[in-house]
Parts: structure tokens; sequence; C-alpha cells
């Protein structure tokens, strides 16, 4: 019989040290994409731009960033 020992470590998630979140976003109707950027509000922007030129009103936005997970000492 093989015994196994288990030890609960509480850990911690966080944005990586040193990185952005680059903010995302594309059209539903159409293909569309905005370019990704660094400042959601740019972002944001460029699809309203896109509903002023073609009436496309829905939008899928997306934040990715790196996550660092670390023990919680």
């Amino acid at each position: 019989m093989t015994r196994s020992v288990l030890r609960y470590v509480k850990h911690r998630i966080t944005q990586q040290p040193d990185s952005c979140m680059t903010f995302e976003a594309e059209c539903m109707t159409c293909d569309w994409k905005a370019k990704p950027s660094t400042d959601g509000a740019g972002v944001d922007v460029q699809c309203m731009s896109h509903t002023g030129r073609t009436g496309h009103a829905t939008f899928r936005r997306s934040c990715t960033s790196l996550a660092l997970v670390e023990r919680a000492d």
C-alpha cells in the first residue's frame, strides 16, 4: 500500500509584474476588430467610431492579463 502525505498551502493570484492588461473588441455584426491596446478607453472609442460609420452596436470586449500564482506565506 502506498502512503501519501497531503499538505495544504494557501496561494494568491495577482497580475504578473511588469505586464500590462490588453483590451480588445470585435463587432458581433461583421468581421471588424478594434486594434488591441493597453488603453481600454481607446478601444471603446474605436467601437463608437465603428458604430457611427456602420450602425453596428453590439461588440464583444475582452481584457487579457498575465497572472502569477504565489504561495501566501
